[in-house]
């Protein structure tokens, strides 16, 4: 007969050894689910950046189902659709984001943005009124001043976009959408001087550049800025001068620009050629 003790001790070895095949089988799962979340969280940092569009709307869309509660998936849903140019439905979105409880004044800002993009200024100016004056973010003024913009409450855009200005290290696209606000209600003097700021932080955009020959132009300025800018670049500037003159009645100064469009560009420059040719023809038939 075997002795009880030892049948004791090899029963409490079992005993010992499932717990530890239990821990085991455990500590993997719990491993291998920390594995799935690195890769997972990889794979969603790819498909916000460099993935396209669609895709990563499918994949996001296909994640936050099979996970609902997961806030990330749901905030990764929304900004896919902004990246696709679906702002209704990220807006949508974001009202559920903002529903959850882990949700941010960050995900209030976002569902603003996308408001906007989507032309509902009046849901936007509402949910940027329930976020809290505490909360102070480049992306939070840069959206408020666009919303008074918009309002025609010149004052307020001026002080949004000025605090804006001072949150970013990166202020060149601020200062163009103030520029652009100044140009709009006649201060093509202020427009110029933020323009012109704005190419100090970020020489390399066109549109700013554009937006600087429309402003001096406004004020019949139709020299080129000196600023950095390339042989097509330069002939699209005078392209744009010679309109601005044209509009304003200095049709001489106009025609000259546009030759010099036609003359400066590389290649053929259609577009300042034809407005030169339909020039030419209407003096013909003056």
């Amino acid at each position: 007969m075997r002795h009880p003790i030892f049948l004791a001790a090899l029963a409490g070895c079992a005993l010992a050894m499932s717990g530890c095949a239990k821990n085991n089988d455990a500590e993997v799962t719990r491993a291998l689910k920390s594995v799935n979340a690195i890769d997972e969280t990889n794979l969603s940092d790819i498909m916000l950046t460099v993935g396209d569009p669609q895709e990563a709307v499918n994949y996001f869309q296909r994640s936050s189902s099979e996970n609902p509660d997961r806030i990330d998936l749901k905030r990764g849903l929304a900004k896919s659709l902004i990246r696709a140019q679906r702002p209704n439905e990220a807006a949508k979105v974001w009202t559920q984001v903002i529903a959850m409880p882990e949700a941010t004044q960050d995900d209030k800002v976002q569902l603003a943005d996308a408001q906007i993009r989507s032309n509902d200024w009046k849901a936007a100016e509402a949910t940027l009124n329930t976020i809290p004056p505490t909360h102070e973010t480049f992306q939070r003024y840069k959206l408020e001043a666009m919303v008074a913009d918009s309002n025609k409450n010149w004052a307020k855009a001026d002080s949004f976009y000025e605090v804006a200005a001072g949150l970013t290290t990166k202020p060149g696209g601020v200062l163009n959408n103030w520029g652009f606000s100044k140009l709009t209600r006649g201060d093509a003097k202020g427009a110029e001087k933020l323009f012109a700021e704005a190419l100090s932080y970020d020489p390399g955009a066109f549109t700013t550049k554009n937006n600087l020959v429309l402003a001096r132009a406004a004020q019949r300025k139709y020299d080129m800025p000196v600023v950095d800018m390339s042989q097509t670049e330069r002939a699209q500037l005078l392209y744009t001068a010679a309109l601005s003159a044209i509009k304003q009645g200095d049709v001489a100064i106009g025609k000259g620009l546009l030759q010099e469009a036609v003359d400066t560009h590389p290649q053929h420059f259609e577009e300042a050629a034809r407005a030169l040719a339909a020039l030419d023809a209407n003096v013909a038939k003056g």
